[in-house]
C-alpha cells in the first residue's frame, strides 16, 4: 500500500505536535533545536490532519518572536538563540505555509492577521536579492550579506514569494513588485545556475528547481529523468548526496512532490512505497538510512520535518486536503 491511511497520517501528525511547545514554536525533536523552515513544513503537515489550532498557533510563535529586520535567526535551541544568521529561504517560507492555510481552511481573517508579519519578511528576503535575481542566502549576525546564493533555496523562495504575492491580493495589499523579483529569481534558476554556490552533489539541487515550479513543462520530467539514476536507489528512496549511499526520508517525500509535478505519477508513488520503511510504530520517521548495513543516521532521530515531508507529498499525490495544489 502507497497511501496513508487516515489513521495513519493522525498518528504522524500526533507525532508532530509532541514536538510542539507551549508557545506554538515546532522543535526538530522533543528538546532538540527549532528553524523558521521546517517550523512552517511541520504547521503545513499539521494542516493536512486537520490541527488548524495548532498551526495557527506556530505562525503566530513567528508574528510574536518576528525581529525588527523583518527576519528570524537561523536556529533555535531552548528559551535562546543557537545560531544568529538570518537564512533568507527560511524566512520567505511563511509565504508558502500562510498560502496553504490559507487553500486548506479558507480563512482570510488569519491571513489579515498574518499580513504585517509576511509583509516584513518578504521585504527582508528580497532586500538581498542581487542584480542577476539570485538571492544571497543570509545576513551575517553583523548585517552583511553572505557569500553566496544557493540553487536550492532561491528556488524555493521562488515559490514562497510567488505565494506571497497571491496572498497580498487577497488581503487586499497587492505587491506587484513581489511578482516582478520572483520572475527574476525564476530566470537566475532555470538560465543561470552558474550565479550560484555549486553544490551538484546534492539531491536538492536536482529536484527542487521542479518541486518550487521554476522548471516548467517538458524540461520538468526531463530533468527528473537525466539525474534519476545519480539520486535515487531503486527499492530504498533518494539519496542526499550522490556518493554515499544515504537515504533520507525528506528528500525521498520532496523528490515525490516534484515528480506530481513533473506529472511522473508513477514514480511518486515508488518513492512514497519506498519511504515506509523509515516509518516508526509511533508514526514518525527517521531522518535517514545508511542503506548498506540498514543503519538510521543520525543515531536514533526521527524529525519533525522528516514526518511532515512524508504527510505534505502523500497530500500532494493523492489530494487529501483542499491545499493539496500548492507544489502543482
Amino acid at each position: 500500500m502507497t497511501r496513508l491511511s487516515a489513521a495513519e497520517v493522525r498518528q504522524s501528525a500526533e507525532s508532530i505536535l509532541a514536538s510542539q511547545r507551549a508557545d506554538g514554536l515546532i522543535e526538530w525533536f522533543p528538546g532538540g533545536h527549532a528553524d523558521p523552515w521546517n517550523h512552517v513544513e511541520a504547521a503545513m503537515a499539521l494542516e493536512v490532519a486537520g490541527f488548524a489550532t495548532e498551526a495557527r498557533q506556530a505562525y503566530r510563535w513567528l508574528a510574536t518572536t518576528q525581529l525588527e529586520t523583518g527576519g528570524w535567526f537561523q536556529y533555535y535551541a531552548g528559551e535562546g538563540i543557537e545560531d544568529r544568521k538570518q537564512d533568507a529561504n527560511t524566512i520567505a517560507y511563511l509565504g508558502a505555509g500562510l498560502l496553504h492555510h490559507h487553500l486548506t481552511n479558507d480563512d482570510p481573517a488569519f491571513l489579515a492577521e498574518m499580513w504585517p508579519t509576511l509583509r516584513r519578511a518578504i521585504n527582508f528576503v528580497l532586500g538581498m536579492q542581487q542584480p542577476g535575481g539570485q538571492i544571497t542566502w543570509c545576513r551575517e549576525p553583523d548585517g552583511s550579506l553572505g557569500d553566496y546564493a544557493l540553487l536550492t533555496g532561491s528556488s524555493s523562495m521562488f515559490h514562497s514569494i510567488v505565494c506571497a504575492h497571491t496572498i497580498s491580493v487577497i488581503v487586499g495589499h497587492e505587491q506587484a513588485e513581489w511578482a516582478t523579483a520572483a520572475q527574476r529569481v525564476r530566470t537566475a534558476v532555470a538560465q543561470h545556475p552558474d550565479r550560484f554556490e555549486p553544490k551538484h552533489r546534492w539531491a536538492m539541487d536536482w529536484y527542487y528547481p521542479v518541486l518550487a515550479g521554476v522548471v516548467r513543462g517538458d524540461a520538468a520530467p526531463a530533468r527528473m529523468r537525466a539525474a534519476w539514476d545519480r539520486f535515487v536507489i531503486s527499492g530504498e528512496g533518494v539519496r542526499c548526496v550522490d556518493d554515499h549511499p544515504w537515504v533520507t526520508t525528506g528528500e525521498t517525500a520532496e523528490a515525490a512532490i516534484a515528480c506530481v509535478a513533473a506529472g511522473m505519477h508513477e514514480e511518486a508513488g515508488l518513492l512514497l512505497r519506498w519511504v515506509r520503511q523509515l516509518r516508526h510504530a509511533d508514526g514518525s520517521y527517521w531522518t535517514g538510512l545508511h542503506v548498506p548495513d540498514r543503519v538510521h543516521f543520525p543515531a536514533g532521530e526521527r524529525t519533525t520535518y522528516s514526518t511532515a515531508a512524508v504527510l505534505l507529498a502523500d497530500d500532494c499525490c493523492y489530494g487529501m486536503s483542499t491545499g493539496s495544489g500548492l507544489f502543482r
